[in-house]
């Protein structure tokens, strides 16, 4: 289980990350999100390690990042947006090469190798110099390097970017097998990965988390659209005395939105009870639906007023 509490990152006087603090499962896929500068590469270079926290901790499997960092990125695989391949090198010299990096050796270095060519499916491109590799096959690369050591929290970085909609498919698919390992969390701009991936969503805005929700839940809506020739006024005497806490909202002439705030009714309550008062006051009824949410009206709702700062 990875756990982050109170994380806090300044560059200077600029405030990079500010308070962050969640939880992820093992076997999760995570999505990380937020605009450039919302503190999400500084989020994935503390997880790793790399840069400390000015304050706040991070532990990984019981292990606490400030007194055995060294333990915790061993359990740690890390693809970065951008990363150091050589093109000179063949595939199979670039993972013996970082393997030797990993600090492994002998037996345990040939079987790590085997292991990451298995699980991405390189072996076809094992002589070839990473030079003449498609983009596809060199995030694959890049993703092998990263599991080497088969670690317990994998960090990938934009891992589709730039890919066709095949090579696409194909890293959701990789990345869906690595997660029966590993936990994954998955830093992108581009909502239908998360769509297709993650089970939880994190979202950062302007250094601070903003949003930390399971997708079940982010989708679930608490309003209803109603389409009628009913009154505001009618509609409203109707249900006020059938569904407490409902919101009644006009946003077009004969087009309502009604918000739900109280747990004891349900949406199919709050349907039923709209459509018997539609029919009692001799009015017609076009449309009734609930309103669903989506991933991307959620994320631009949350950063619609929001200048975004400079930071990393």
């Amino acid at each position: 289980m990875l756990q982050v509490s109170h994380l806090t990152r300044r560059y200077g006087a600029m405030l990079a990350v500010n308070n962050v603090s969640f939880t992820i499962k093992p076997g999760e896929i995570v999505g990380l999100l937020g605009h450039n500068g919302a503190g999400k590469t500084t989020i994935m270079k503390m997880l790793t390690g790399y840069l400390d926290a000015d304050s706040g901790s991070i532990s990984l499997n019981g292990a606490d990042m400030a007194v055995d960092r060294a333990a915790i990125q061993a359990q740690i695989g890390y693809l970065p947006e951008s990363l150091p391949l050589y093109p000179d090198m063949t595939v199979a010299d670039y993972l013996d090469y970082a393997a030797t990096l990993k600090g492994l050796s002998g037996s345990a270095k040939t079987a790590a190798i085997r292991y990451a060519i298995a699980a991405t499916d390189i072996a076809a491109k094992l002589l070839a110099p990473i030079a003449t590799l498609s983009r596809g096959f060199k995030q694959r690369v890049g993703v092998a390097q990263a599991i080497l050591s088969r670690p317990k929290l994998l960090i990938l970085d934009e891992p589709t970017n730039g890919l066709d909609p095949a090579q696409t498919e194909a890293m959701r698919n990789l990345i869906r097998q690595l997660a029966k390992d590993a936990t994954v969390i998955l830093s992108t701009h581009i909502m239908q990965e998360v769509d297709a991936l993650c089970s939880q969503v994190l979202m950062l805005r302007a250094g601070e988390l903003v949003l930390d929700s399971s997708l079940s839940t982010l989708r679930q809506s608490n309003s209803v659209q109603l389409h009628s020739t009913i009154s505001l006024s009618a509609l409203r005497e109707a249900l006020a005395p059938a569904v407490a806490g409902l919101e009644i909202s006009q946003l077009a002439d004969g087009q309502y939105r009604l918000t739900l705030n109280d747990t004891q009714h349900d949406l199919k309550a709050v349907c039923q009870a709209t459509a018997q008062a539609v029919f009692h006051a001799n009015a017609s009824l076009s449309q009734l639906f609930i309103e669903q949410r989506d991933l991307e009206t959620v994320f631009r709702q949350l950063n619609s007023n929001t200048e975004v700062q400079d930071a990393a």
